[in-house]
């Protein structure tokens, strides 16, 4: 990073940067790239560039786009977000029963979103996905793919990254979540989108100056991380197997297909007693986010190897022993 060589990303002749770009783009077979600070702001880029304002975006209800971006939404891009309940999941049918014109009460349907992996660890078969595109191709509507963690995903589905990006318009995939990059996402998707979203981001306050020595992080992390995945998964597992053995915790197995680790415990439903729970892992020199209704998440990457996976364990039959 400090070795980058630099210019000026808003007129785009940063160097690192477009190499970065490119690399990106041609990773998941896309026309072009575009970096942006983080996952949300690419997420809300896509919306702002995609959606016409006052139209209705279909999600699902527990995506990061509707529980943990702010209702930027409804601020940025100016649209409604419709959510598909968690019961029913993302499928064609489930969108057939909401897509919408514009009518004197309806606002029109402009956008299809799909997490693939999700933040709650599950990814969405290619079949799933090649029904969504059919039906987004009915209704002549783009579909983005929040990919935040989209090579987890192909991983777990024993793809390519290309893969999973064929069958949507427009991608957002992090350089941080599993691949170490301390900061940055890429927004991807045909040429004439990003020199769409290019002017968007400005819009946004995105455009960024010598942001080359974020990218080089962002380089390494495609071209070295991105091939180690498969060891944070079998290191989840792992711990998924041996938490499920403590009495009274309840691993969410469907939904630890990546390197996303979810357990509950009854207790920790009592905000007080889940927030005893994570001072007592940091005690241990362990930071895990408080629960979400009982629900905890431990996340696997590369500084958690075999050694720390079996403290992080270790310390979990402390914990809730003593609880």
């Amino acid at each position: 990073m400090a070795e980058a060589e630099v210019g000026d990303d808003v007129y785009g002749d940063d160097p690192t940067v477009v190499k970065l770009e490119k690399l990106g783009a041609k990773m998941l077979g896309k026309e072009a790239a575009l970096f942006v600070p983080s996952g949300t702001f690419g997420n809300q880029l896509a919306l702002f560039t995609w959606c016409r304002r006052g139209t209705e975006v279909l999600l699902g209800e527990e995506s990061h786009i509707i529980e943990h971006e702010a209702g930027a939404a409804a601020v940025i891009a100016g649209v409604q977000t419709r959510p598909i309940p968690a019961s029913e999941w993302v499928t064609a049918q489930a969108l057939r029963k909401r897509l919408r014109k514009q009518d004197l009460h309806a606002p029109a349907t402009s956008l299809i979103c799909l997490e693939n992996a999700s933040s709650r660890g599950r990814t969405i078969p290619l079949a799933v996905m090649d029904e969504i595109r059919k039906t987004a191709n009915e209704w002549n509507l783009p579909i983005h793919l929040d990919g935040a963690r989209i090579f987890n995903a192909a991983v777990a589905l024993k793809c390519e990254a290309r893969d999973i990006a064929a069958r949507v318009d427009s991608i957002m995939f992090c350089l941080s979540k599993g691949l170490c990059a301390p900061v940055g996402s890429l927004l991807t998707g045909s040429r004439k989108f990003i020199e769409e979203a290019r002017l968007k981001r400005k819009i946004m306050g995105g455009g960024m100056r010598q942001v080359g020595i974020l990218a080089a992080a962002g380089i390494l992390a495609l071209e070295e991380q991105t091939t180690l995945l498969e060891k944070d998964h079998q290191r989840a597992k792992k711990m998924a197997r041996e938490l499920a053995k403590i009495p009274g915790i309840k691993i969410k197995a469907r939904e630890t297909e990546i390197n996303l680790v979810f357990f509950s415990w009854p207790p920790a439903a009592d905000e007080k007693i889940a927030g005893q729970i994570v001072e007592a892992f940091k005690r241990r020199n362990i930071l895990i986010n408080p629960s979400e209704n009982g629900v905890f998440r431990f996340a696997t990457h590369y500084w958690i190897g075999d050694a720390e996976t079996e403290v992080i364990l270790a310390a979990s039959r402390e914990v809730f022993k003593e609880k």
